[in-house]
């Protein structure tokens, strides 16, 4: 039962990650490989609010994603003059300034959360507090379950009437053909920033959810195969739908890994594995179905 629980908080989470990701891929035709940056900078975010400043669970998720937010220009501004490869490579370059911003953040002698030893470098920060809303703690796995599943499902619908609105169609007009978008008198530069800003703050708020449960974060979770495994979500499940797509990448790409452990397999071999699982799997997809198992729109 804690198992099953556990996954779910699991689920929860990278679907909340695989619906941001929708909206860069399927929604604007770009593919990033920055996303785990933003998540961990939500983690980050998290723990450092609620540990130094004492900020409740909401106050700090909800700072979280202002803060990724804000740091998406590094990519929206880029997506006005960079297209396809240019654009994968550009965000490959954020992805390892961020990572190493991350590792290399600390100072042993000072405080973790002071401005020399922001992130506490490979050490990470522990002790972080699991959710507590209006006085109501939600310690047990059971609750933190209930609470996630509240979250995304509150994202799923969020996400559905955005993509379902005006604003989503002009964005898929954009990707199919941004110039004939232009003539029609959209502000292709102004949606880019709006819809990475929103997949962002998405990543971080999971990111933030992500700390608030497991109670530990380090820069490990911002890795590059931690952005590839995102990206494989949503490439493998689908994209350009508004939500079937990320559920079945979220949910195949969780029950992966959870079934090498019951091969009893050593851990960096399960690693490798995995990892080869997910390259085996795109590239067949690439050849076979680019629109992914539950997508509509093929990647190029």
């Amino acid at each position: 039962m804690i198992y099953g629980l556990h996954l779910l908080i699991y689920f929860d989470i990278y679907l909340i990650v695989a619906l941001s990701l929708n909206i860069v891929v399927g929604y604007c035709g770009t593919i990033t490989l920055a996303h785990a940056s933003f998540f961990v900078i939500g983690a980050y975010t998290y723990a450092l609010t609620t540990l130094n400043l004492g900020w409740g669970f909401l106050p700090a998720i909800a700072a979280a994603a202002a803060v990724a937010a804000v740091v998406s220009p590094l990519l929206s501004f880029a997506a006005w003059r960079l297209r396809g490869d240019f654009f994968v490579l550009f965000s490959l370059a954020v992805q390892t300034m961020l990572f190493s911003l991350f590792y290399n953040w600390h100072s042993p002698e000072d405080p973790i959360g002071s401005l020399t030893n922001l992130t506490n470098g490979s050490f990470g920060i522990g002790g972080i507090a699991r959710p507590s809303i209006g006085g109501i703690g939600f310690s047990s796995v059971g609750s933190v379950a209930v609470l996630f599943t509240i979250i995304s499902g509150v994202f799923l619908l969020l996400t559905w009437a955005l993509l379902s609105s005006p604003w989503g169609r002009v964005l898929k007009a954009m990707r199919d053909d941004e110039l004939a978008t232009r003539s029609l008198g959209k502000k292709v530069r102004s949606l880019k920033v709006q819809a990475l800003a929103i997949a962002c703050a998405m990543a971080a708020l999971a990111g933030a959810m992500y700390a608030s449960y497991v109670s530990f974060i380090d820069p490990a979770s911002g890795a590059l195969s931690e952005s590839i495994l995102f990206l494989s979500m949503i490439i493998v499940g689908g994209v350009g739908n508004r939500i079937r797509g990320p559920l079945v990448g979220a949910l195949l790409l969780l029950l992966i890994p959870e079934g090498l452990r019951f091969m009893a397999l050593p851990d960096t071999l399960a690693v490798e594995l995995r990892l080869l699982i997910y390259g085996l799997l795109l590239i067949l997809l690439m050849h076979l179905r680019p629109q992914g198992i539950a997508g509509d729109y093929k990647l190029n």
